[in-house]
């Protein structure tokens, strides 16, 4: 009596591996890699100086951390610790770290970003590899490099690098951990999920059902080892991020910087408000300080503008065609539909596999990740930015990685030839879409994607109705199926390209040319923002004369406005109320006391006229509205190449 051997996927070609079974990967396996990973480092350095100081929010408050090591360890705006900024500081350390050994500037900041950036993409590629081989690693690789956010945003200095390195770190943790039934990959896949945590909050935690459903289903442990397993792993997670949490608690208040973005200086509120069910939710759910968060269609924007009467709404309709019908299509999903198609068809081809399949096992993890963080982004009411989706751009890859590959080796079937043709023809289909809402960007690239579509489509419509196994059919899949990648990637190669070729600063960015769809949004940023321009050097001049006398050479509204001036002199300049100038930090009565005891030497009234008046939820005027207002009644101001300062040093008589 024999016993039938378990069934595996035999990928006896060189574009796949026997799943479960170890081989010997192909002579080219290295050397494609190295150009992969070679070729995403040097397209993303190109013009990478261009970009200045980025986002002058945490370019800032990276120079404040290489200038004391408080500021440092909790993340502030200013070496002087006034505020932190409204996030955790692990991003902010990667960075600080870097321009510590190399200085303050430009290449310091950023770099560090297209390094991990580069290790994300390198990543991708081992976890897709171990189960589908190393040319499903490649094209899940290759797409994550070449999705336009992603270009965009490991070339930025943003958290988002650094959450998504952190989770796609966690992803092939899990999947070592399913493979192998051991615990302490769990751990590190949930040590990794507390890192993600201290670089933008709950935000990780949206990967965390696709790991933990994939777990559960197939890890070779029973049933009960693979909860307290799990239960290990969230451990590890609260352990890697609860100890930063516990000490910005437990640390004197009077004695650490004010938490930005909340309205109580707490870390927790600013975890589950402002950057929780505020997001979530929009208004002011949860509670928290930062700026404002609008309801669904609402804003603090002026008649037609986003936000205001008659106009769009502040952050983009939230709903379920979000990732298509707004800016942030052309961001990440010219693959969407297809990763969504691929995953399906997957999960079918996986069939009554074995509960320990690899196969379903990477579906279920990296589709969770895919769906769940699309379903979140799409119905998010408050603020919402279409750089997020830098977040989906993994998600997407891998699965379409896989997808391809893993139907690839059953072409042999009829529908499976069919779908990718109608795969190509729907991706084809969705690119015209994309490319026709920026129609004076290479518009000939339009007609040439479809033009290649057309011939993918109908070759694989071929090769399904006239079926066999002969070398003419063989070649006729083969060569559709590179046409047809040929005219799924033109269009985001063309974004990417642009989005290298555009310098991009401020708190608000977008990848590619302008589009007709969501947000207007100029490429570069959107619209001109505090701490956008650079001080003239009149100003940079006075503000760093007798610096070493004060603990602030000047203070302003907003971190956004403060932030340039610091850079520009080096020196600490006080961001009054955090971001945008609407946390209670300082208080009145603390700055008065600052500026008694001349420890602030001006104040700068913002150059730019329209900023919204915040309040406080009983509408009451702001703590920095009732700051600006009183040094108007006791100072008198000088105007400076266009700059309004006031000496705090010297009274109004």
């Amino acid at each position: 009596m024999t016993t039938a051997a378990p069934a595996t996927e035999n990928y006896d070609d060189a574009v796949g591996t026997m799943v479960g079974v170890p081989t010997s990967p192909p002579r080219w396996t290295r050397p494609a890699l190295a150009v992969l990973l070679i070729g995403t480092a040097t397209f993303w350095t190109i013009g990478l100086s261009q970009n200045g100081w980025g986002n002058t929010f945490y370019a800032a408050a990276v120079q404040a951390g290489t200038q004391s090591w408080k500021a440092f360890l909790f993340g502030s705006s200013d070496a002087a610790n006034t505020i932190t900024v409204d996030k955790p500081p692990a991003s902010l350390w990667v960075m600080e770290v870097s321009a510590r050994l190399f200085g303050v500037n430009s290449w310091a900041i950023l770099l560090p970003q297209v390094v991990l950036g580069v290790a994300s993409v390198a990543i991708v590629y081992a976890a897709v590899r171990r189960t589908f081989g190393p040319a499903a690693g490649l094209i899940a690789g290759a797409l994550l490099a070449l999705t336009p956010v992603a270009t965009l945003m490991f070339r930025y200095d943003n958290p988002d690098a650094l959450l998504v390195f952190v989770m796609v770190a966690a992803v092939w943790a899990l999947l070592r951990g399913i493979e192998s039934g051991r615990t302490r990959w769990v751990v590190l896949c949930g040590a990794l999920i507390g890192v993600g945590f201290l670089t933008k909050q709950l935000q990780v935690v949206l990967i965390m059902p696709g790991l933990a459903v994939a777990y559960l289903l197939a890890a070779p442990p029973r049933f009960r080892t693979r909860l307290l397993q799990l239960l290990a792993g969230l451990a590890a997670s609260v352990v890697a991020a609860g100890w930063w949490v516990a000490l910005v608690e437990l640390w004197p208040r009077g004695d650490r910087p004010y938490i930005g973005g909340s309205s109580n200086d707490s870390f927790l509120q600013l975890t589950l408000g402002y950057n929780g069910l505020g997001r979530i939710l929009g208004g002011g759910a949860g509670g928290g300080g930062g700026l404002p968060i609008p309801p669904a269609g609402g804003g603090p924007g002026g008649p037609g503008g986003p936000g205001g009467p008659g106009g769009p709404p502040m952050f983009g309709s939230a709903g379920i065609t979000r990732m298509f019908d707004t800016a942030s299509a052309t961001q990440v999903s010219w693959l969407l539909p297809a990763a969504l198609v691929l995953l399906v068809a997957g999960l079918v081809l996986c069939g009554r596999a074995a509960r320990t399949d690899p196969t379903r096992a990477s579906y279920l993890a990296w589709g969770g990740w895919l769906l769940v963080t699309g379903l979140v982004f799409s119905n998010m009411a408050g603020i919402f930015h279409d750089y997020y989706t830098v977040a989906l751009a993994p998600g997407v890859a891998a699965v379409v990685g896989i997808g391809s590959v893993h139907l690839w080796h059953h072409r042999d079937k009829l529908w499976v030839t069919a779908l990718l043709a109608v795969v190509a023809a729907m991706t084809t289909g969705w690119a015209w879409v994309l490319l026709g809402r920026s129609p004076d960007f290479v518009p000939a690239l339009r007609w040439i994607v479809v033009a290649l579509g057309a011939v993918a489509t109908v070759g694989l419509v071929v090769a399904a109705v006239r079926p066999g196994p002969t070398p003419a059919m063989g070649n006729l899949k083969a060569w559709a199926t590179v046409v047809a990648v040929t005219a799924a990637l033109a269009g985001p190669v063309a974004y990417c390209i642009q989005t290298v070729g555009t310098a991009h600063t401020g708190p608000i960015i977008v990848a590619g040319p302008s589009t007709n769809g969501g947000l207007p949004e100029p490429p570069g940023g959107g619209g001109h923002l505090p701490g956008q321009d650079k001080p003239s050097e009149q100003v940079t001049e006075l503000l760093s004369a007798d610096a070493e006398k004060y603990t602030w050479v000047a203070a302003a509204i907003g971190s956004m406005e403060a932030s340039g001036y610091q850079l520009a002199t080096g020196d600490s300049v006080m961001p009054i109320g955090g971001f945008a100038g609407a946390d209670p930090a300082p208080t009145l009565r603390q700055f008065q006391e600052y500026v008694g005891d001349e420890r602030i030497h001006y104040f700068l009234e913002s150059p730019h006229p329209g900023m919204p008046d915040f309040r406080t939820e009983s509408g009451a005027e702001s703590e920095s509205a009732q700051i600006g207002d009183w040094v108007k009644q006791h100072y008198t101001s000088t105007t400076v190449d266009g700059v309004m300062l006031y000496d705090l040093t010297v009274a109004a008589r």
